[in-house]
């Protein structure tokens, strides 16, 4: 998969969430993701708190499949919680990129003197 097939993957996926939300009609009755939206921040914000923690079990164990797959869980709930927030993967791409290239150190440093 080329780096553009990846983001077309995340806004399309960005997409369908935004499709999800109450405001835009989701129905919690026929969507899981509507259901998440529904429920509001606590709910799937422990989904990535669960997501998170079953990745780092399946790293532990060091199944590839695993780590594959539970990482695609919890990049699912960040999107939702993207979505939530009227946020786009896009912009967080675009945040990678701003630090391609730049220390991690200085990158840190230069975010706790904002």
């Amino acid at each position: 998969m080329t780096t553009q097939d990846t983001a077309t993957v995340l806004a399309r996926l960005a997409d369908t969430l935004e499709t999800r939300l109450p405001a835009n009609g989701g129905n919690p009755d026929a969507s899981y993701t509507a259901k998440l939206l529904a429920r509001g921040p606590d709910a799937f914000l422990k989904k990535i708190g669960e997501e998170a923690t079953e990745l780092v079990m399946a790293a532990k164990d060091g199944k590839p499949d695993r780590i594959v797959a539970e990482t695609a869980d919890l990049w699912f709930h960040c999107m939702v919680a993207l979505a939530h927030y009227g946020l786009r993967p896009e912009q967080v791409m675009a945040e990678l990129a701003r630090r391609e290239g730049v220390s991690g150190l200085a990158e840190k440093a230069a975010r706790t003197k904002q």
